[in-house]
């Protein structure tokens, strides 16, 4: 098999970069190693910055987003049992959509069919050969057999375990890491939405979150062990935990309903650099990893592609090489805003074991500084949108 651009990966870097590639006319294959079902079932949550919507409509998988998403144009920090709403429109003339990212996943996948894409799905024992050559290729088993695809690019965008990181030599690679020392537990309920938008909850037992997934279908997390097992937490658990970290002074509560799923996500920060080499590009999370807290994944992956695309077209179109030797700095200028302000909404936000009295009387005046000054809430929202 021959093509321009090999993808490693279809989640929602490597589909929405075959789609980019295919509008501007150059040609790709991708690979998964898991099945069509498997990438589209995944439970994944989504928040979309106002770029990530743009771009999904500007290039015509956007319509069930707008149709099915929930367009929220704030959100609410919520500490000491009162809620504060950072109003995203008015500080920023943006706003967000609640979309989970394996429906973007689907619907990359049906555009991507629809134009005659070629992806390859339960692939096996992927690996990359002459990388640092201007024909690199790509070995992969199928149905028992070998193949071999022949391209003039590689792109990366299997994920934090995949295959192409290990691919990029190791001299002069810098890998910067933050774990940390908590998860988060996470559940899908059947009920009617909390709130009208999502709610951040800093409390002493630890952060909550309020989010929506449709009319009938609600996310909920709370901060937990990230060695704690789903067995232990009970429904009436959840429930009374929840209670306990959201409740409010003016009465507000949780709108409790059928548990159908649980699971705790790792929290870490990752950076790998540099994101290419020869021929091989890393995109999404095959080069970098931000805490749910900021919001951020799924829209740095569509960043880096766009850039990606936007480089690949320069060298097809006119031959130029120049945007794509700068990929990886003009990729991390985001990947690093993004990580800080992560890491920011993450410290600010949850209760580490460790602190002391005054470290989180520290935490809790800082929330009030967020909330007090229209200066610090714009620089939230600007962030949280992606306005920069």
């Amino acid at each position: 098999m021959r093509t321009q651009v090999a993808i490693i990966g279809a989640g929602p870097a490597g589909l929405l970069l075959s789609h980019l590639l295919h509008l501007q006319g150059i040609e790709s294959v991708v690979l998964e190693t898991r099945s069509r079902d498997e990438i589209e079932s995944t439970i994944r949550a989504g928040v979309l910055e106002q770029g990530t919507m743009d771009i999904l409509n500007e290039t015509g998988v956007g319509a069930r987003m707008r149709a099915e998403g929930a367009l929220h144009h704030g959100f609410e920090l919520a500490f000491d049992g009162r809620r504060h709403r950072i109003d995203l429109t008015e500080l920023t003339g943006k706003a967000i959509t609640v979309y989970a990212q394996h429906e973007v996943i689907k619907d990359l996948v049906a555009a991507r069919l629809e134009a005659g894409a070629r992806m390859l799905f339960g692939v096996r024992d992927v690996a990359l050969h002459g990388v640092d050559t201007d024909r690199p290729h790509v070995t992969f088993t199928r149905d028992g057999a070998e193949e071999r695809i022949d391209a003039d690019f590689i792109a990366g965008c299997d994920g934090f375990h995949g295959v192409t990181r290990p691919a990029l030599p190791q001299e002069g690679r810098n890998d910067y890491q933050r774990v940390y020392p908590f998860g988060w537990f996470g559940i899908l309920v059947e009920a009617p939405p909390s709130a009208p938008e999502l709610i951040y909850a800093r409390h002493e037992r630890g952060f909550a979150l309020v989010s929506t997934r449709s009319p009938t279908v609600q996310r909920m997390y709370f901060q937990c062990d990230p060695k704690d097992n789903v067995d232990n937490w009970s429904d009436d658990r959840i429930w009374a935990e929840l209670h306990a970290r959201l409740e409010n002074r003016d009465g507000w509560q949780v709108t409790e309903g059928k548990i159908f799923q649980k699971n705790i996500v790792a929290m870490r920060s990752f950076v790998s650099t540099p994101m290419q080499s020869g021929r091989l590009f890393l995109a999404g999370d095959a080069a970098h990893i931000v805490p749910p807290t900021g919001a951020k994944g799924m829209n740095l992956a569509v960043s880096d592609v766009r850039l990606l695309a936007a480089g690949l077209d320069a060298f097809y179109r006119r031959g130029s090489a120049e945007l794509l030797d700068r990929y990886t700095d003009d990729a991390l200028k985001r990947i690093w805003r993004a990580e800080y302000f992560s890491w920011w909404m993450t410290s600010m936000l949850h209760t580490f074991a460790d602190a002391s009295p005054f470290q989180r009387e520290v935490q809790r005046a800082e929330l009030e500084n967020v909330v007090s000054s229209r200066a610090l809430s714009t620089a939230l929202a600007e962030n949280y949108v992606g306005a920069f």
